[in-house]
């Protein structure tokens, strides 16, 4: 893959979250500043590499779970170069542009005076600054707020993908004590989800250590169309000031 055509699946990941419909050519010959010939050219190599598609017969193309996963294993990478270096976090341009958000994720956890208070309270942040489901574990419980957000979502208007959804749900708990998963940020996008394979969903997670565990975890379920790099941050951001505050 080039370059150019990395930029450009990058270009139809980040629009589309934004516009919730397909990316035509037009608009990303204005962002490029090139001819819309030049950028179906290389939307038909894109296509044809697996990355993205064209839904029905819209002139547009929308990202595949494949393209999805290019583009976050790229943030996966920053954000564990970073590591827990509140310092790189700080620097990174991304947290200047959330700033305001993190900030309001920590006054409302330092507002709570008890872990899980704390836990819960971190939650419904993320449930209000992502417009995804949010999720916790606090000890052998799994809190979970925010299904209003999660099916508002035009991906959640036919019957078999709310079930799906339900599905993922009803098997989060042992599926999370089964994966224990490893790294600061993981994420599962559309079919590599364990189960719910079919409900167009991206679950977003980070471990932190709490008084309850040294493996917990927060995160959120969302549309596989969404902000990856705002979500994961904040996400990130949720589970390092829960354990700074907590423990």
């Amino acid at each position: 893959m080039t370059d150019r055509q990395r930029e450009i699946l990058y270009a139809i990941i980040e629009e589309y979250a934004e516009l919730a419909t397909p990316v035509g050519s037009v608009t990303l010959a204005k962002l490029f500043d090139c001819s819309s010939a030049t950028i179906r050219a290389e939307m038909v190599k894109l296509e044809a590499m697996g990355y993205i598609t064209q839904p029905h017969t819209s002139a547009g193309r929308v990202p595949t779970d494949a393209g999805y996963r290019l583009y976050v294993n790229s943030l996966q990478e920053r954000i564990d170069h970073q590591g827990n270096d509140v310092k790189a976090i700080e620097e990174d341009p991304l947290y200047a542009t959330e700033e305001r958000h993190t900030r309001a994720l920590a006054t409302r956890i330092q507002a709570q005076s008890q872990a899980d208070y704390a836990i819960r309270a971190a939650v419904d942040s993320l449930v209000s600054l992502t417009g995804n489901l949010g999720l916790a574990t606090i000890g052998d419980q799994v809190y979970i707020s925010g299904f209003g957000n999660l099916f508002a979502q035009p991906e959640f208007s036919q019957a078999e993908q709310v079930q799906a959804v339900g599905k993922l749900l009803d098997n989060i708990k042992p599926w999370l004590r089964e994966v224990q998963p490893n790294e600061a940020i993981n994420v599962y996008i559309g079919t590599e989800n364990p189960v719910g394979k079919t409900s167009n969903v991206s679950l977003i997670i980070s471990r932190f250590r709490s008084p309850y565990s040294d493996r917990s975890y927060i995160g959120v379920l969302g549309p596989t169309r969404q902000s990856y790099k705002r979500v994961m941050s904040l996400v990130r951001h949720a589970g390092l000031m829960l354990e700074d505050i907590i423990l």
